[in-house]
């Protein structure tokens, strides 16, 4: 009896050490995010209204924001819940608009409310169901498409709020901008330094016209360098918090067109602005500009298009002004800018040395004869605050939504990953 209890004992020792436990099944998420309705407020106030943009966690994935909001619509939508998806969609637009009201100079706040606008939109197509917005889905990001609710008024309206951070967002932009375009582009001597202008790298972020309040006074006067550094600060700010690039062009191109029309309107109304050296001043600083965009990959933008009446100015400023033929040349080369503004530039051309001829009234009338066929604009200055329309291009985002985590800094446990 002893010795079988003994054996017995033995063995089931044996089985404890030989026992292997069998493996976890990893959990498998379903790209939803569930809360409870009296937590929406809490949500929409954790995720909008109190969230930095310079987050550690929100500036690891780009759009973190517009994804999460979303995966919790996804779960309201999984519950056919009407009610509580109606209620968490106003919640969002609300929210973003108070944000954008209250914060409305804050370059960093407009930038990042943008980008996530703009993803939350694409997120509603992707997964909205329409096979037009299905196209480059996986099969699986196929299964997380919305199941009971048509958001396309929604999304009407999320575009449109878009459209208004946009404009914000460019108006503070060129609020920066416009006090350098003039001393930078136009009266900063850089052509006997030419190769201490050219810039070494991002400007420091404490040094932003959008930190500073843009106060420059007892400092030197701005250069082009000064454009670039502040062209750097908005594009990396864009970068940061996942502006599509596509926006990102837009937005580099209606401020390009800023520069070049400030800078144009400026030289009809300053004769001294109007000489050969000017002329191959601006001529440098423009390629400055185009140096910049290759840089940062904005080619595509068609940023440079909108510095072409510049460089035409800047073309007109330097080529000799005396010959039928150089009346002749100065019809084709200048096609964008406009009788009125040719003439104003021959008139108000000013020679600084003696190698430079003053343009004669009999050359400005051969000039005013050939140009008297052209049809277009017959306004002197450039409109400087036009807008091109702002378009938001679908972009189908590759991100897995059933392996996205919350991040632990969102202080979002009320929150569950189903």
């Amino acid at each position: 009896m002893k010795d079988r209890l003994i054996k017995r004992l033995q063995d089931q020792i044996k089985a404890i050490h030989t026992h292997k436990a069998a493996p976890a099944v990893p959990k498998e998420y379903l790209g939803m995010l569930e809360y409870k309705k009296e937590n929406e407020s809490r949500l929409i106030r954790t995720l909008i209204l109190e969230l930095k943009p310079r987050g550690v966690g929100v500036l690891m994935i780009p759009g973190l924001a517009a994804h999460l909001l979303f995966m919790c619509v996804r779960h309201a939508d999984y519950l056919n819940d009407g009610n509580k998806l109606k209620s968490l969609m106003n919640g969002i637009i609300s929210a973003i608009k108070e944000v954008i009201t209250n914060q409305q100079e804050s370059f960093e706040v407009l930038s990042f409310w943008l980008s996530n606008t703009y993803h939350f939109l694409n997120c509603l197509k992707q997964y909205s169901g329409d096979e037009e917005f299905m196209k480059h889905n996986t099969l699986r990001q196929n299964k997380n498409c919305l199941r009971n609710f048509d958001l396309s008024e929604h999304r009407q309206i999320l575009s449109d709020l878009a459209i208004n951070i946009y404009h914000q967002f460019i108006s503070v932009m060129e609020d920066a901008l416009f006090p350098m375009i003039i001393p930078g582009m136009l009266e900063h001597e850089s052509l006997q330094g030419i190769s201490s202008m050219k810039p070494t790298g991002f400007r420091k972020r404490s040094n932003s016209v959008y930190e500073d309040g843009g106060d420059h006074s007892g400092s030197e006067p701005f250069s082009v360098t000064d454009i670039l550094q502040q062209l750097d600060a908005s594009h990396t700010s864009m970068a940061q918090h996942g502006m599509e690039p596509q926006l990102q062009g837009q937005v580099i191109r209606q401020l390009f067109f800023l520069i070049g029309a400030t800078s144009v309107n400026s030289i009809l109304l300053r004769k001294d602005l109007c000489s050969c050296r000017k002329g191959m001043q601006i001529r440098c600083n423009i390629s400055y500009l185009e140096e910049w965009l290759r840089e940062k990959d904005l080619q595509s933008s068609c940023a440079m298009e909108t510095l072409g009446p510049l460089s035409q100015v800047a073309w007109l400023l330097q080529v000799n002004k005396t010959t039928d033929e150089d009346a002749a040349e100065i019809k084709q080369r200048c096609s964008e800018l406009s009788p009125v503004q040719i003439v104003k530039i021959l008139n108000s051309y000013t020679p600084i040395d003696d190698f430079e001829k003053r343009v004669t009234p009999s050359f400005v009338r051969k000039v005013q004869a050939l140009l008297q066929e052209r049809e277009g604009s017959s306004q002197l200055m450039m409109d400087s605050q036009y807008r091109f329309q702002v378009t938001f291009p679908f972009c189908s985002s590759p991100q897995a939504l059933e392996l996205l985590q919350v991040p632990s800094n969102l202080r979002l446990g009320f929150v569950t990953r189903i």
